[in-house]
């Protein structure tokens, strides 16, 4: 939302909106010259021709419901965003996992190459400090957001896939259905486009088998599948870095160096480097730029350090994200012990997928569970995080409510050379300033 009004702002329109409480987001669009109110009350929509609703509003908030009540216009997010993408070349970028790095990646390299796109990105890019901007070049980079099918709107000239995996499950009751949501995306991309894919995604390639328009030209990436247009091999992972090298239909084109740790990072540079290749930019000149990344905002960002212990925030909200970051902080840690914060993002989720989480967050060294952050949703009786600790280690797995009390907690457990991580879609992003401020005075005792 923040990211399509500072583009409709860079456009020349006048933007108004409002947000539950003040943020470094909502002072930015201020100092851009957006009219931002804290709190949601009717009076706040009086005067905008456009009502823009991200899918978080629930039916019954007070804005909506008096802007309906007067014949406002009722644009959707993702509509939104179709509108201010028209007239470029525009990339959309879908996937389970790994949409914002990816989308930032692709942003980053493009730019890097002497391009100046437009793009529209989920989280920050850290380099820059945004999450948007209207460029001057024909290039419109988008992350497309799946959980609500809205990505449909876009009818983008290219798209990434990074992965396909069940989430998003009070949107989709099974794999089946979110499988068709994906298939109707490509089909949706415009006439002689794009779709590069993930050739070492099984679920990706079931759906290709069962058939999209024939127009659409279909690049492949990975590390496995010999049915890769791009390949990485002699993949290298460090502490705080990643190296490969990647080929192109057999042909050597490089090495590929990042300075952010994963291979499933070097995995989301293929996907921006084979993007990029088909919109025409010299892959030396990506290849480049993907080595300047330095990451995004909320996905594996370090927050600070006291006594050799680090403090690092990550976005990831389902087992499978929960699972490759603690595999990428135990290389991190480099010996140290790790010691993790979640808290689920969602009752549906946590209901559906609590073993797949405990099983993840077993190879924490110690686990600390918050409440679920419930988003939009009601509660529903009987699902908590306490669900994700059952069955586990109860010298490992804590169930901590009180962020208050968990800051104490992990702050008094932890030992020079270990890593914290703060896990989670919600607001325990929150708790890392806080964390580094009770490191600093125990150990200053």
């Amino acid at each position: 939302m923040s990211g399509i009004a500072r583009i409709m702002l860079a456009q020349g329109k006048e933007v108004s909106g409002s947000d539950a409480k003040e943020s470094i987001v909502t002072t930015q669009l201020e100092t851009l010259g957006a009219k931002v109110y804290r709190g949601h009350n009717e009076a706040n929509q009086v005067g905008a021709d456009v009502i823009v609703v991200s899918s978080a509003i629930s039916s019954d908030n007070p804005e909506l419901l008096a802007a309906k009540l007067r014949g406002a216009e009722i644009m959707p997010r993702a509509d939104a965003l179709a509108l201010v993408m028209q007239g470029k070349r525009s990339v959309a970028v879908a996937g389970t996992h790994g949409k914002t790095t990816t989308t930032a990646m692709l942003t980053v390299a493009l730019q890097s190459a002497g391009l100046d796109p437009s793009f529209a990105i989920g989280g920050m890019i850290n380099s820059s400090g945004t999450n948007a901007h209207l460029g001057s070049g024909d290039i419109f980079v988008a992350e497309a957001d799946e959980s609500d099918g809205s990505f449909l709107s876009y009818k983008p000239t290219g798209a990434i896939i990074t992965n396909l995996e069940l989430d998003h499950v009070d949107h989709f009751s099974t794999l089946e259905v979110l499988k068709a949501a994906f298939r109707e995306f490509i089909n949706s991309i415009q006439q002689d486009g794009f779709v590069v894919t993930c050739g070492d995604d099984e679920n990706l390639e079931s759906l290709l088998e069962e058939g999209i328009r024939p127009d659409i030209r279909v690049i492949r990436y990975g590390a496995m599948s010999d049915e890769n247009d791009f390949q990485l091999s002699r993949i290298h992972l460090a502490e705080g870095s990643s190296l490969a090298r990647i080929t192109h239909k057999g042909k050597v084109l490089g090495e590929l160096e990042l300075s952010i740790p994963g291979e499933h990072n070097l995995l989301n540079a293929t996907a921006a480097l084979a993007a990029a290749s088909a919109l025409g930019t010299s892959l030396p000149l990506i290849l480049a730029g993907l080595s300047e990344f330095s990451g995004s905002r909320r996905r594996f960002e370090l927050k600070g350090a006291v006594q050799g212990i680090r403090v690092v925030d990550d976005y990831g909200h389902h087992p499978t994200e929960v699972r490759v970051t603690l595999e990428t902080a135990r290389r991190y840690a480099a010996g140290g012990k790790v010691h993790v914060i979640f808290q689920p993002h969602r009752f549906t989720r946590t209901q559906m997928f609590a073993q797949e989480f405990g099983t993840a967050l077993e190879i924490a060294d110690e686990v600390y569970l918050l409440e679920v952050y419930a988003a939009s949703e009601a509660p529903i009786p009987g699902v908590s995080s306490i669900l994700i600790a059952q069955g586990r280690n109860p010298d490992k797995f804590h169930y901590q409510p009180s962020m208050i009390d968990v800051i104490h907690d992990i702050a008094n457990s932890v030992a020079p050379g270990d890593l914290i991580l703060t896990l989670g879609a919600g607001d325990v992003n929150s708790l890392g300033s806080e964390i580094l401020l009770a490191l600093g005075e125990r150990f200053a005792n």
